[in-house]
Order: C-alpha cells, then sequence, then structure tokens
C-alpha cells in the first residue's frame, strides 16, 4: 500500500504542472513505460509506481493479455538471476501463418519450368552439390540453403538449368528446391504483426499489417520461386523484431543478451544472403543510436553505465555479425573445393587451388621467371583477361580526329589464345633463350617483353591512348624511321615481393609493370575498343600507378627451349617446379581474395526489356514476366498489389505532412498530442521511413541494370509505414472528433478498402500462380497499366 500512496503522490504533484512545461516529467515517465525503446528493461520497476494510481489498474498492468506480446508477462522475471523462457501462442500469429502458408505453397511445383532467375540460383544451388566452385557477387547464404533442402530429398544436382522455361526433368524436386523461399514468405506476415504489437498498435492494425503481406501479390510471387528476397526480407524483419525486444530488455540480463545476438544474427544472415542486408543493418545502427542519444538525458545512469552498455551493445553486434559472415564463407569455400565454370574470374594462385582447375594445367611448369621465359600475363583483379597482341595496328586517325602512332596493337584479351604470350628479355642480352646459369628476374629489374609470334617489344610513349586520352598509348614498336624512337624497357615491381624472396614467380607473384621513359604504369583500362581493335579491350599505360588495374600476374609459363639446351633445361625443371598437386591457399587468401572479386566485379545487364528504374517503383509503372506457358496465355509476371502499393505511398506522404504540422504546431507551444503519444508517433514513424528511404534511395546512385524486385524489401517497410499510419488516424479521430459519425464512416472505408485489397490479389493472383489459361482478351484485362508488357501469344 506504500508503494501505492506515494504513486498517487507523484502523480497529483506531476498533474499540477502545465503540460507543455513538464517535458522533462512526461518524458521520464515515457522512459519507465515500456511502450517505446527509448528506455530500457530496467526502468520497468518504476512502472508500478507512476503509470497508474488505482490498485486494479496496477494489477492488471501485471497480468499477461490474451493474445498479447510476450514482453507484458515478464515481470518480475527480469530482476531475476535465473535464465526463464516463456512461450506463447498468439492466435492471429497463427492463423496469418496458416493463411501465408496455403497462399505460397498452392501448386508449389508449378511450373514444370525454369523462372525467371531460378537459371542462376538453381544452378549455384546445384554445384553446391557437386562441390564445385562459382562466383556470384552476392554472398552464399541464400544458396546454400536451398542447395542444402535439395540435397535433404537425395538430389544430385546433375540438372543444368539451361534456359529460362527449360523443363525440369524428374531427378529435380521442385517443391524442395522452392521449400526455403516459400516457407520464408510464410513467416514474414506473423513477424510483421509481431514487430507492429512489439511498437503496442492495436491488435486489429497489426492483424492488417500482416494480412498486407499475405495479399500482396508481389511478395506472393517471389515467395513461389527458387528466388533470394523472401529469405531477406524474413531476415530483416526478424532482425528488426529481435533488435525492439533488445532495447525493451534490462541491461546486461540475459534475456537482454539472448535478444542482442539473435538481432545481430539475424540482420548479419540477411546481409549473407545479399548484400543489400546492408540497409537493415544500416536502420539497426540507427535505431541503436538513437536509443542511446534518448538515454543520455538520464541523470539516474552514471556516464561509466551510459558508456559500459553503448560500448557493450557494439562489441555484442560486431562479435555476432563477424562470426556469423566468416562461418558463412567459411562453409561455403570449404564445400566447393573443385574447379567450376567461374574460376577464370579469380586470380591464377586461387585457380591453381581448386582441385582440377589451373594446377591441373600448369603443372610441371618452372617456377620462377627469368630471361628467357615464355609467359602470359593476367590480369589479377576485375575482368578476366590477358595482355594479347596481333598484327593488326592502331589506325591513322581516330574518330575523334586524334592521331595514333599507327603501331601493332596491344590489347586486353578475354580467351586464351596463342598471341597471348610474350617472352622476358634482358636489354642486354641478344638471345632470347635461358642461358646455362638461371638468370632470375627479381624485384625492381628492367626487362623487355616481346612478343611471342610477332618478334615485336611491347612499348609505350607520349602518345594518347585510343579510348582514354588521358592515359599514353601501349603498342609493340615498329621502326617506322619517322624519328619515334622505341621505349621498350620495364621495370617489374612485385607487390608481394616478400612471399618469394624478391623473385618474380608464376601464379602467386603479383607485379607492376613500370615504363622507365615514362613512369607510367602498364594497365587495364575496361574501356572496349571498336571494330578496329576487334572489341577487345584497351591497354594503356598510366601515371597513376597504385591502382588495383595495373596489377598483373604470370599464369602459364614455359622456358624458351633450344635443342642444344635439353640437359640444361632438364635440370631447371627438376628443380624449380610447380609442385603436381593444387596450391595451397590458406581461409583468410581465399575470403579476402573473394571478397575483392565480389566488389569489383560488376556485370552489367544491358537493355533488359523488363528492367525499370526506381522512379518507377512506388506506382508500380512496370512489371516482369517471369514465365509464360507455350501452349496459352497462362503466365507468371511480377506484379503487386495496386491498392496496397498506391496506399502506401499515400501514407508515406500523410506521415511527413503529419510530423510537418505537429512540429510546427509544437514550435508555437500547441501540444495536440501527450508527451508518450508525441514519442510514440515520432520512432515508430521515424523507423518505419528510415527504413523504407534506407532501402530504397541508394539505387538511384546504382549504375546498373535494376527490377521491380529490388523494390521488395523497401516495400516491407513501406506496409508498416502504412499500418502505423493508419493507427494514428484512429488515435486522432478518438481524440479530437467527437461526432460518432466520423469513427463509424472512417472503419466503413478501412473495412472497403480491405476488401478492396482482397479483390485486388483475388483477381491478379492468376498472374502470380500461373495456373490459369488466358485469352487474349483475359490478358488485357488485366493490362490496368499501357507500361504492363503482359504477354499475349495465342489469340
Amino acid at each position: 500500500m506504500e508503494t501505492i500512496t506515494d504513486s498517487k503522490e507523484e502523480s497529483n504533484l506531476r498533474n499540477r504542472k502545465p503540460q507543455r512545461k513538464g517535458k522533462s516529467t512526461a518524458e521520464e515517465t515515457r522512459n519507465a513505460e515500456n511502450n517505446t525503446v527509448d528506455g530500457d528493461g530496467e526502468n520497468k520497476q518504476k512502472l508500478q509506481r507512476v503509470a497508474s494510481d488505482e490498485p486494479e489498474k496496477l494489477k492488471a498492468k501485471s497480468s499477461p493479455k490474451p493474445g498479447g506480446d510476450s514482453e507484458n508477462v515478464v515481470n518480475s522475471a527480469d530482476n531475476e538471476s535465473r535464465f526463464v523462457i516463456r512461450v506463447q501462442l498468439d492466435g492471429a500469429s497463427v492463423v496469418l501463418f496458416v493463411l501465408s502458408f496455403v497462399t505460397r505453397f498452392f501448386r508449389l511445383s508449378h511450373p514444370n519450368g525454369v523462372v525467371f532467375d531460378e537459371i542462376h540460383y538453381g544452378r549455384f544451388a546445384s554445384l553446391y552439390l557437386r562441390n564445385t566452385f562459382y562466383f556470384d557477387q552476392h554472398p552464399p547464404l541464400g544458396k546454400m540453403l536451398i542447395a542444402g533442402a535439395a540435397s535433404a530429398v537425395g538430389y544430385n544436382g546433375k540438372f543444368e538449368f539451361p534456359k529460362i522455361g527449360a523443363e525440369y526433368d524428374a531427378s529435380v524436386p521442385i517443391f524442395a528446391f522452392r521449400f526455403v523461399p516459400a516457407l520464408c514468405g510464410s513467416l514474414l506476415a506473423p513477424v510483421v504483426y509481431s514487430i507492429l504489437r512489439q511498437l503496442k498498435l492495436s491488435q486489429f492494425i497489426a492483424i492488417i499489417g500482416g494480412l498486407l503481406i499475405v495479399f500482396d501479390n508481389a511478395l506472393l510471387t517471389h515467395s513461389r520461386f527458387i528466388l533470394m528476397e523472401p529469405m531477406l526480407s524474413l531476415f530483416s524483419a526478424v532482425g528488426l523484431l529481435f533488435m525492439l525486444k533488445f532495447l525493451n530488455s534490462q541491461p546486461f540480463s540475459a534475456r537482454w543478451w539472448s535478444f542482442g545476438a539473435l538481432a545481430a544474427a539475424s540482420l548479419t544472415a540477411g546481409v549473407c544472403v545479399k548484400y543489400v542486408g546492408f540497409f537493415s543493418y544500416a536502420l539497426a545502427c540507427y535505431i541503436i543510436g538513437r536509443h542511446v542519444w534518448m538515454q543520455l538525458p538520464d541523470r539516474t545512469q552514471s556516464n561509466v553505465h551510459l558508456l559500459m552498455k553503448s560500448v557493450t551493445k557494439a562489441a555484442l553486434f560486431v562479435s555476432v555479425s563477424v562470426a556469423l559472415y566468416l562461418g558463412c564463407f567459411y562453409i561455403h569455400l570449404e564445400t566447393l573445393y573443385k574447379a567450376g565454370p567461374h574460376d577464370s574470374v579469380m586470380t591464377s594462385a586461387f585457380q591453381a587451388s581448386l582441385e582440377g582447375g589451373l594446377a591441373s594445367i600448369t603443372k610441371g611448369q618452372p617456377l620462377r621467371i627469368q630471361h628467357g621465359s615464355q609467359i602470359t600475363l593476367k590480369h589479377t583483379h576485375g575482368r578476366v583477361c590477358w595482355m594479347h597482341s596481333h598484327a593488326h595496328v592502331y589506325p591513322i586517325k581516330y574518330k575523334d580526329g586524334r592521331g595514333s602512332s599507327h603501331q601493332q596493337q596491344v590489347t586486353c584479351y578475354g580467351f586464351k589464345d596463342v598471341n597471348n604470350w610474350w617472352i622476358v628479355k634482358r636489354p642486354e642480352k641478344e638471345n632470347i633463350v635461358v642461358g646455362e646459369e638461371p638468370d632470375y628476374i627479381q624485384d625492381g629489374d628492367v626487362i623487355q617483353l616481346v612478343h611471342g609470334v610477332t618478334s615485336r617489344a611491347l612499348n609505350s610513349h607520349d602518345v594518347a591512348s585510343a579510348m582514354t586520352p588521358l592515359s599514353q598509348e601501349v603498342s609493340c614498336y615498329i621502326d617506322y624511321n619517322i624519328s619515334m624512337p622505341a621505349n621498350l624497357l620495364w621495370k617489374v615491381e612485385i607487390i608481394n615481393a616478400k612471399d618469394s624472396k624478391n623473385k618474380w614467380n608464376a601464379i602467386t607473384s603479383q607485379v607492376r609493370l613500370i615504363h622507365v621513359a615514362t613512369n607510367a604504369a602498364l594497365k587495364y583500362t575496361g574501356e572496349q575498343l571498336p571494330d578496329w581493335g576487334f572489341n577487345q579491350f584497351e591497354m594503356a599505360a598510366d601515371r597513376r600507378q597504385y591502382t588495383i588495374d595495373t596489377i598483373w600476374n604470370v599464369e602459364e609459363h614455359r622456358y624458351t627451349q633450344d635443342a642444344e639446351r635439353k640437359d640444361v633445361l632438364e635440370k631447371l625443371l627438376k628443380t624449380e617446379m610447380i609442385p603436381l598437386e593444387p596450391t595451397k591457399l590458406s581461409f583468410w587468401d581465399k575470403f579476402s581474395e573473394l571478397q575483392m572479386k565480389m566488389l569489383l566485379h560488376a556485370e552489367k545487364i544491358e537493355g533488359h526489356m523488363y528492367s525499370s528504374e526506381p522512379f518507377d517503383w512506388p506506382l508500380m509503372d512496370k512489371g516482369i514476366a517471369y514465365w509464360v506457358d507455350g501452349a496459352s496465355n497462362a503466365q507468371i509476371h511480377l506484379l503487386g498489389n495496386l491498392v496496397i502499393w498506391y496506399s502506401a505511398t499515400l501514407a508515406i506522404v500523410a506521415y511527413i505532412g503529419l510530423l510537418v504540422f505537429y512540429l510546427m504546431r509544437r514550435r508555437r507551444n500547441f501540444f495536440d498530442l501527450s508527451e508518450d503519444e508525441w514519442q510514440n508517433f515520432r520512432f515508430g514513424g521515424e523507423i518505419f521511413l528510415a527504413g523504407y528511404l534506407i532501402h530504397y534511395l541508394p539505387y538511384y546512385f546504382v549504375e546498373r541494370t535494376l527490377f521491380l524486385y529490388n523494390y521488395l524489401p523497401a516495400l516491407l517497410y513501406k506496409i508498416l509505414l502504412l499500418c502505423f499510419v493508419l493507427e494514428h488516424i484512429q488515435l486522432v479521430i478518438k481524440k479530437f472528433v467527437k461526432v460518432r459519425l466520423v469513427s463509424v464512416m472512417y472503419s466503413a472505408v478501412l473495412y472497403a478498402w480491405i476488401a478492396g485489397v482482397i479483390y485486388f490479389f483475388s483477381k491478379f493472383s492468376v498472374l502470380s500462380y500461373g495456373t490459369t489459361e488466358l485469352s487474349a482478351d483475359d490478358v488485357l484485362k488485366l493490362r490496368l497499366k499501357d507500361t504492363w508488357d503482359l504477354i499475349v501469344h495465342k489469340p
């Protein structure tokens, strides 16, 4: 009873103060309550003192509510030094999951053919089961999960996924391949419901949020095939849910550690599916930063305590994230130990470490480069190509009127070819065969490179390069007797010289070739030459030496042979051989190289007919054709629920408008919302709006072909914000509108809107499942926008 009396006295004192002057008191009360994440779970004890002045209310608050969040049943468990696991089944979550499961798994094995990007992800999963290395720009977790599901039912990985529309043979377990994305898509709806309940939205609005996930056609379509976005969206949503629970837990309790680790693991799992998962990780960092900022005015917590909490949070997230990320790639690299179709993307050393890879081609070749060595020089990072030359010369004048040297072309060619071979020559030696005594090339030595087929030496001079005029031309020198001297000397700089004791080794040594006369480095520019250069890639010399495009390595190597020196060569080959076994690279070597390749090796898809721009996405101006039946107009086309997408776009405008309105009113000292309501409005709206913008705006700066599915992670936060705005409109009507008719009309409009969502979903589900035969007229009736490229191939 003393606690209750104290509570009455405190409440009376606070109620005497004007609302606008009682900001700090209201904020203290708000921080004590567990209805935002701006206060730690340790403040839950204050809730019993300041949140209510009636014993009945206090008692009700301490008991679990039916269908409520598990946070409501914590009570004193957080204050005890024991770990308690409480499992609570929410009926609404179960219903949402069942409904979502039914829509996602309905006839999941249809169609019996490759659908859109299944051609890539299915192929990657098959390569896992054959332990064959592949290269992809995104991390491997999603592909590994799909491969694991296929492996569990005995799939052998033999199907090649040759093209979109190709029929699956009997060996392919279609259901198992599509199981993981469908399951993730089914779980997303109850997770969205839980996020909204965690932020104390009403159960009715939270259920609407789950239903919007269930009844969005784009989310349905993408959940039914071998695609990454369902896993990415689920991990991001689960990470957000655990993040909110983490910040609502008592610091350093078992719940706090558990939810923090789960949040970090879920968000990192999203990153391990696709790198755009970093956007969700960035949102989590924003939420934590905001939480720390809101805690700073609390003088009851010492500076040391606040610092300890912040450092511990950072350490927890970093350690869990690093461990999971490295573990994912460790499994990936240990599983894929055989040579595969993408080996050439990697460095020669990496290729030589794979079973049946480059080591099988280069075994027996000499290790150390010396005078008389015949070599191929491979571009180490970025595009795969080899330094190449041929008898053709540069044109006298380029298209823009600039003149060239008209000497022999030097290019970078993406295929193995006899014209890729060069001979290493000491400038002071006339012959180009190895001598009786080894004459190894070391770091800092000056050499010449003679083209093996044409016998002309590599040259550079102060002539602008064809495609990059700021760099200088590289050629094979032809003496035209026109006072253009030969500049044939190149200095060898071995980047990793310590590993080979300053010797230039095949495969492993990474070198820069510096032109002695001009101090410019031999460089792959990335520019493609016109027809006169056979569309090969440009080589140039650049005075900006220290870029990754100036790094080369010797891939294939042999000594220039002479019949009279056969015995000498045999001796050299016996003493300086690359081992017959694959090269041994540590996990860290492979991991660091793969990370660099994933960062740099960006393939651009040019001019895809179903590509779209970010400004097309909010109003869904363009979809994607995933599959079409060869015998009818039955088809699968990625389109969202128009009612949901347009409503959510309006909700963004509405929230920003309301936020500006309230800020202006508060600036004028008009406080329409209580401090708790205002902080809830700011926090919930801010994280959802920030989540949407973080996942959407960066695409305006992406220089590659984009598709509508790139918008789906942003759509998740857009739907969450829509639910938040609906809840706030209900609050405003209840608080400020006394006419009951307005509330009734709002409810009627809301139910009519939900009916519209379901109607649109039902009508356009034929484009999500692809099981219904359509006539040409049926397809045209579904084409609500002229920009929707639905397929009509049969009248």
